[in-house]
């Protein structure tokens, strides 16, 4: 995927919560890029402002997630023409503590469901309105998506790979949904299915779970295999699926086994640190 150009040397960064947004702007920044960040107050590390203070680089403007029209002024007044959107939003703060604008506001009458897919999409033809291009948020950052194969110095077991075959229809089939992005699965049976609760949470949901099952059916006595897909129909503007050694941490919490994500269209942040992990926890990873 060619690395998109940015007129006039300005990048603008609507960045969410974890490692991200930061690994975003450094790209950028090797680019030679200037970078507008955008922090959202209920999401953003407050370790950008850090960064900004050592690179003049770099600008930081704080806004909280309902501001639509700040975020476009902000753009405006810097001289943004195009923008990405990298970091997590909570699902839960879109749908539940967001303060809407005016702008944001009318957005929202108007969709036709309240899916992150339809309001982020809506959101981003609000900003291409307004002169502002939403770009790929895997520009830059394309030696991060994962690759087909094996990762870690163990394979999968045939049991696990039966779990990652019945996984990749379940979790394609919710994602087209914009339900999530995650199954966990044992003994071909699913465990869990992410919802707006993200990923890590889903796993450490799936590991109670499977804790309390009765005793009394051996089939599912079997360790817990993680399925993470992008959506049929992925738009790379946001909501990109991501991995990283929190996945794997809460996996090792959970008792599971095997981590299969979808190659070419999922993020590996920190892979040579999430393989060591997961190689100590003796838990497979593979891309599909």
């Amino acid at each position: 995927m060619p690395i998109t150009s940015v007129s006039g040397d300005k990048l603008g960064l609507i960045a969410g919560n974890g490692q991200f947004p930061f690994l975003l702007l450094d790209a950028a920044r090797a680019h030679g890029l200037s970078v507008v960040v955008a922090a959202i107050k209920e999401e953003t590390e407050p370790e950008m402002d850090e960064r900004a203070a050592v690179d003049a680089g770099v600008t930081v403007h704080w806004m909280s997630l309902g501001e639509l029209s700040k975020l476009i002024e902000t753009f405006k007044r810097e001289g943004v023409s195009k923008a990405v959107m990298a970091g997590q939003v909570k699902h839960k703060q879109i749908f539940s503590s967001i303060r809407p604008d005016w702008r944001l506001a009318k957005l929202l009458m108007n969709l036709r469901t309240r899916n992150t897919d339809m309001l982020l999409g809506a959101v981003a033809k609000v900003l291409g309105d307004e002169g502002i291009e939403l770009i790929s948020s895997t520009a830059y950052l394309e030696p991060l998506l994962a690759k087909v194969g094996v990762m870690t110095a163990r394979a999968p077991s045939e049991d696990e790979e039966r779990d990652v075959a019945y996984g990749l229809g379940v979790a394609k089939a919710i994602a087209g949904y914009d339900l999530g992005q995650t199954v966990v699965v044992a003994a071909q049976a699913c465990v869990a299915v992410e919802a707006m609760e993200g990923t890590d949470a889903t796993i450490a949901r799936a590991g109670e779970l499977f804790r309390t099952l009765g005793d009394g059916d051996s089939t599912l006595k079997r360790a817990l295999t993680v399925v993470k897909v992008a959506k049929p129909n992925q738009d790379m503007r946001f909501d990109v699926p991501v991995v990283g050694v929190a996945t794997i941490e809460a996996m090792r919490a959970a008792g599971a086994t095997c981590l299969c994500v979808e190659a070419e269209r999922t993020l590996l942040f920190d892979l040579a640190a999430m393989v060591a992990l997961a190689d100590e926890a003796g838990i497979a990873v593979v891309g599909k």
